[in-house]
């Protein structure tokens, strides 16, 4: 389990996250939601302790992360970020096995190290790749490789950023109902309103670095609190899939003073 409580990061006197409390539970997807600099990435920053805190506390499984080392904290988060930049000149395969030496500490191989590259290749649909050099590969088709590492790296806490960055309609459901068998306890930032609702057990809203609602979809992702969160009117319905939909529209414009009549000498 992974634990924030009254996280602050400041730059200077802004104030990016402020006091954000945060609990990633196993056997749950966590999904982030918010508007565009509301903190998200930074909170994901902050939970892997590559920004300073002001203020607060992050614990993994109990133990405070400001406490043990980074290789500690890497055996136990694996990450996945928005852009996917590996070495260009590694293979597929090369890329995702190296998932097992962030686990381990050495590298792997033999049969058992294959055996992990090929069931998380194969989880994320790109076994026919392995071979493949990275610099060969769509945008989409990188980000499923940084997926399938952290997969090999077999940790107990992911944290994804924005995964379906560059991924095509098939690949986002494909990834989204992946996240529950990817580790015990998943945190997941998504813009996608529709999708945290259908594929999240509990959601977290920031707006201006503070949580505005955390729970369940339903409760959080109701259109009164969208609505003040984005600036926007909200419409929620209940689609033939039995899941939630979100129509969004500008509100209205001020209306204009009419002119005044103008007067004749």
């Amino acid at each position: 389990m992974i634990r924030a409580d009254g996280l602050v990061v400041a730059y200077g006197a802004h104030r990016v996250l402020d006091g954000v409390d945060l609990a990633v539970r196993p056997g749950q997807v966590t999904g982030v939601v918010g508007p565009n600099g509301c903190g998200k990435t930074t909170l994901v920053r902050a939970l892997l302790r590559a920004v300073r805190l002001a203020a607060g506390r992050v614990e993994v499984d109990g133990q405070d992360v400001a406490r043990r080392s980074r290789r500690w904290l890497a055996r136990r988060i694996a990450y996945v970020g928005q852009h996917a930049e590996p070495d260009p000149a590694l293979t597929v395969a090369d890329e995702v096995g190296l998932g097992s030496l962030v686990r381990t500490g050495a590298l792997v191989t033999g049969a058992r190290h294959d055996r992990t590259v090929v069931e998380s290749l194969d989880l994320v649909g790109l076994t026919h790749l392995a071979t493949a050099h990275l610099a060969q590969l769509s945008g989409g088709e990188l980000q499923r490789v940084g997926i399938a590492r952290a997969i090999a790296q077999r940790a107990d806490h992911v944290l994804l950023d924005e995964p379906l960055n560059h991924l095509d309609v098939r690949h986002r459901l494909e990834v989204l109902a992946l996240l529950p068998r990817i580790a015990p306890a998943v945190l997941v930032v998504l813009h996608d309103l529709d999708l945290a609702a259908r594929y999240c057990d509990q959601v977290v809203l920031l707006d201006q670095g503070r949580v505005v609602g955390a729970g369940a979809p339903a409760q959080v992702l109701a259109p009164q609190v969208l609505a003040r969160t984005y600036g926007v009117r909200v419409r929620r319905v209940i689609g033939p899939d039995d899941h939630p939909h979100f129509a969004f529209t500008l509100p209205d414009a001020p209306a204009r003073p009419a002119p005044s009549p103008e007067r004749t000498p």
